[in-house]
Formats: structure tokens, C-alpha cells, sequence
């Protein structure tokens, strides 16, 4: 039986918001996300040190007798937002999120178990070895599995190149922990320069099986395309904000562009979507920590998501006129997240198609 969502942040989850914006505001400004972007350690890992160990958010989906904060995906989702706001540059999404999952969906496993207690702590950083395009419920690429040693390669791993461990879907149907050390961790070109993509090679790297993959895989995918539309909301709330703030302060024709009707509507109308998308991804949030119509919620959710993210990003690079154009202005990034993220576990497309099957209104 379905139950009503509760679209309304509780105080407990202002205040964590708070929290966490108030430490990106003084660790992670736009100056230093953009300089991080032009070297080859895209990553702020002081900062992910200050967020995943100084104030325990890594571990906030994981229950408490598993070292962990005993959270739900509804606190998960507001750092998230936050972070989507600072297109901050740090693995929360793949390693607290995605590769958590995967771990909490081994269940029982001993080994699996301590891993999980490692990302819960911030001791290691995880990363599941697929494809960041990859949907929930589609097909995942499998390395081979011989007496413990994997071979093969994953293209498309995001944030491959700071994980200490990798989480590895293999032939025989088993999950396997595999120490990054023991991978080729190539860098690929990335339209996204806070979110870096890696190939991985296996060349008969020791494995730890500790776990079936498709069940852990599709839990992780799920709960790391549910959460991904509150990053999309942080985006798209911060571009929409800072563009209503910039015409306000530009003047053309001795007042504000923003007076002027035309951009009035589009703002408005801009302002209509990231209001729809709060409720969407809260929803699907609320769905992920109660366990009521999941799979609806999220793909309502994504389905929704990406185009809006993108809209107000583009949007906002245009609006800002000239400066917008720039490299010194961080607008492009966050229209390179937007269109990264539009791909990320499954385009609006594919949750749009999953959505018709689950309530039964499939195409003619």
C-alpha cells in the first residue's frame, strides 16, 4: 500500500543543510573549483576529508551498528543538493552513495561488511566499476573471473581515479572488492571537470567476492539515480538564483535587465520548473528511506530531472550575456554537470520508458 510523501525538510534537515553550506562556503568557492579544474587532480580531497570524515556524512546510509551514521537517503539527498550547489568536487555521489549501496545490498558478507565500515569512516574511498551511464535494471559490462583473479575492462568509471577500492561486476555473477592499486587506471576526457571519468584495466588483479552483482548493482544504480536528481535540484536552484541576482545588478538602457518583461517570463517560467523539481526529487528521496513506491519515485524523478537541470544552466550561461562565455565565470561548469549528470544512471528517455512499464502505460 502506498503512502503520501512528506515534501517538507524538517528541521533537523535545514539545519544539516546549513551546516554543510556553510563549510563549502568557506572550503569550496568557485575560484578554487575552477583552478582544480585546469590541473590533472580535478578532486578536492581536504575537502571530502572535512565533509566525509570531519562531520560523519559518508557514512549517513549506513546503520550505526555498522559504523555508520543510521541516516536516510532524505539526509543523503540535502548534502547532495548542497553539493550540487558548489559543483564541489568530491566523490560523495559514487563512494557514500553508489558504492555504499552496493555494499549494504552484500549483506552478511564478513569482508563486504568491513569495507563497508572503511566508506563509512571516510577510510577509503569506494567507486563501483561501471559505467557512470549506466541505468538501473540495464545491462552492466562483466569482467573475467578465474580462481579469484579478474580480467577485463570498464570504461566510464566516475571518480575511479581516487577510490582505494573497486567495487567489480564479474562473469560469474559475483560482486568482487578489488584493491585499486592492483587496476590500470587510465584518465578519459570528461565533459564534466568535477566529476573526472577513468578506464579500468584488470589484468588477473586479486578480487574479493562479496556478493551477487545484479542485486547489489541495481540497488546501487537506483538509489545513485534517485539521489542524483537533488544534485540536480542544488544545480539548477544556484544557476536560477545567481542569474535573477546578476540581472538585477545589470543595467542596460539605465535599468536592471531583469526588468525587463521578456526575461521576466523566462525566469518565471524557469523558477516554475526548479519548484517542480524540488518536489520530484524529494519524492524520490522520501521513496529510497520509507521503501514506498521506489522505483515510480525515481523515475518520476530522473525522468524529470535532467532537462530542468539543464535548462536552467543554459539559461543562466546565456543571461549572463558575455561573462557567461567566459572560462573565469563557473556557469560553464555547471552546464557541464547538468549535461554529464543528464546521461548519468540512465537518460530522462530511459526513465521515462521504465516509468511507462511500471504503471503500465506503454506505448502503442
Amino acid at each position: 500500500m502506498s503512502t503520501q510523501p512528506d515534501l517538507l525538510y524538517s528541521e533537523e534537515e535545514e539545519a544539516l543543510r546549513g551546516a554543510v553550506r556553510d563549510l563549502l562556503t568557506d572550503h569550496c568557492d568557485a575560484a578554487g573549483v575552477l583552478a582544480r579544474a585546469e590541473t590533472d587532480t580535478p578532486h578536492d580531497l581536504s575537502l571530502w576529508k572535512a565533509l566525509a570524515d570531519g562531520m560523519g556524512l559518508a557514512g549517513l546510509l549506513v546503520p550505526e551498528d555498522r559504523g555508520g551514521q543510521g541516516a536516510t537517503h532524505r539526509e543523503a539527498a540535502v548534502v547532495l543538493e548542497e553539493l550540487g550547489r558548489a559543483v564541489a568536487p568530491v566523490p560523495y555521489l559514487t563512494s557514500a552513495v553508489v558504492a555504499t549501496e552496493a555494499l549494504l545490498a552484500c549483506d552478511g558478507d564478513s569482508g563486504g561488511q568491513e569495507l563497508l565500515g572503511d566508506l563509512a569512516s571516510a577510510r577509503k574511498i569506494g567507486a563501483l566499476a561501471v559505467g557512470l551511464h549506466t541505468a538501473a535494471g540495464g545491462a552492466f559490462p562483466a569482467v573475467r573471473a578465474e580462481n579469484g583473479a579478474l580480467s577485463g575492462t570498464v570504461t566510464g568509471v566516475a571518480d575511479a581515479a581516487v577510490a582505494d577500492v573497486l567495487l567489480v561486476p564479474a562473469d560469474d555473477g559475483g560482486l568482487y572488492a578489488v584493491d585499486a592499486d592492483a587496476a590500470t587506471i587510465t584518465p578519459q576526457t570528461s565533459l564534466d571537470l568535477t566529476r573526472p571519468l577513468a578506464e579500468v584495466r584488470l589484468d588477473a588483479a586479486p578480487g574479493r567476492r562479496i556478493g551477487d552483482a545484479e542485486p547489489a548493482i541495481r540497488r546501487a544504480l537506483r538509489a545513485g539515480a534517485g539521489l542524483l536528481a537533488s544534485e540536480q535540484l542544488g544545480l539548477a536552484d544556484w544557476t536560477l538564483s545567481e542569474t535573477v541576482r546578476y540581472l538585477k545588478d545589470r543595467k542596460q538602457f539605465n535599468r536592471p535587465v531583469g526588468g525587463f518583461q521578456a526575461l521576466k517570463h523566462r525566469l518565471a517560467q524557469l523558477w516554475l520548473e526548479v519548484v517542480n523539481l524540488r518536489a520530484a526529487a524529494l519524492a524520490a528521496a522520501d521513496a529510497l528511506a520509507t521503501g514506498a513506491d521506489t522505483d515510480v519515485s525515481v523515475a518520476v524523478a530522473q525522468a524529470y530531472a535532467a532537462p530542468v537541470a539543464v535548462h536552467a544552466a543554459e539559461e543562466a550561461l546565456q543571461l549572463h550575456g558575455g561573462i557567461g562565455m567566459t572560462w573565469e565565470h563557473p556557469v560553464h561548469l555547471y552546464l557541464k554537470r547538468a549535461k554529464a549528470d543528464s546521461i548519468a544512471y540512465g537518460t530522462a528517455g530511459a526513465h521515462r520508458a521504465a516509468l511507462a512499464e511500471l504503471v503500465d502505460l506503454r506505448a502503442p
